[in-house]
């Protein structure tokens, strides 16, 4: 049931900010508008002066911060500009006060750096872009950052992933004033999931790690980035190198933070994910990529990407192949008439 009063929906801008940031947040919010909700947007700047967006595009505001009282929720859009540099002061003070009196607080993307410079994500959990996640935890170090999440709520607190994931935030948060119902026909509406299953590392680039400072473990992960299909059991690793397997297990430790079959394990998966955006199959991409197995494949994709190979595949495969195919269907369509 939408509430008797309008909920007030700051958007906190500025020079730089990511267009989408707004955008994608405010057609949310708006939309909802649509099915029975009364959300009243306002965007600000510092200052009250109108803004220029990433995109050059020029962006009119509603007022300075400091000319508006409360709102039911404050929306900090981000932009690339501050992981790089530091959130100037105006800006993070044009954060804090009011947050101080909004019922509740929400970033999008690296808008969690402006929420960090202001103080407003210490001793909280927080996410930002997969890209970014070590900085934030870098400049915020009370603040216990979760890089795989699309979004996190902790108490009135909300922050959320990269670009788009602030439609996400906003679908939750029309849930939460709405429920489901209403939050399910805006997501309709605007053609996206209602929850979009799996995290961030989904969409985040193969990991590549820096090459290990001795020569020898560099020798092996060589060797096994040449090769997933080898035998790189333990015992076979420590051969090459001619050193005991507690040895390699501690160069491994050492110098890249993991085991040597974890290691295999993350270039297999590596591996893999190229094959499947190739257009292999699951079971020839396990094959190609070394893994006993395609279940064995599976189960690193469930633990990685909490979604399975196909369910992959489907999202991040060639465009090319489903629109051949919407292609032929339409020719036979039109050959059948």
């Amino acid at each position: 049931m939408a509430d008797a009063a309008p909920h007030r929906v700051a958007i906190l801008v500025y020079d730089g900010v990511t267009l989408l940031d707004v955008a994608g947040p405010g057609e949310v919010f708006k939309e909802a508008n649509r099915f029975g909700a009364d959300y009243r947007i306002v965007l600000l700047s510092p200052t009250g002066a109108d803004i220029t967006s990433n995109l050059g595009v020029r962006i009119a505001v509603d007022g300075a911060v400091s000319s508006e009282t409360a709102f039911g929720t404050l929306v900090v859009a981000g932009s690339d500009l501050y992981p790089r540099t530091r959130v100037p002061a105006d800006l993070a003070d044009a954060a804090r006060t009011p947050a101080a009196l909004a019922g509740r607080v929400a970033s999008i993307c690296t808008g969690a750096f402006v929420l960090a410079a202001a103080g407003l994500l210490d001793g909280k959990r927080a996410t930002t872009h997969w890209k970014v996640a070590h900085e934030l935890a870098a400049r915020c170090p009370t603040c216990r950052v979760e890089p795989d999440a699309i979004y996190v709520r902790d108490g009135s607190m909300y922050t959320s992933a990269g670009v788009t994931a602030g439609i996400d935030l906003a679908l939750a948060l029309v849930e939460e004033d709405h429920g489901a119902g209403l939050a399910r026909d805006v997501a309709r509406a605007l053609v996206v999931y209602m929850q979009r299953a799996g995290g961030q590392s989904q969409f985040s680039a193969p990991l590549q790690g820096p090459p290990p400072r001795s020569s020898a473990l560099r020798k092996i992960t060589d060797l096994v980035t040449a090769n997933p299909c080898g035998d790189h059991s333990l015992g076979e690793l420590a051969k090459h190198l001619n050193v005991s397997t507690r040895h390699l297990t501690r160069l491994f430790h050492d110098e890249l933070s993991t085991t040597p079959a974890r290691y295999v394990e993350i270039i297999r998966f590596d591996m893999a994910r190229a094959l499947l955006d190739q257009g292999h199959t699951a079971t020839q991409a396990a094959a190609l990529a070394g893994f006993p197995s395609y279940e064995s494949m599976r189960r690193v994709f469930a633990r990685k990407l909490s979604i399975s190979p196909a369910a992959y595949q489907r999202r991040f495969s060639t465009t090319r192949r489903a629109n051949a195919g919407q292609v032929a269907s339409d020719r036979g369509q039109t050959q059948a008439g």
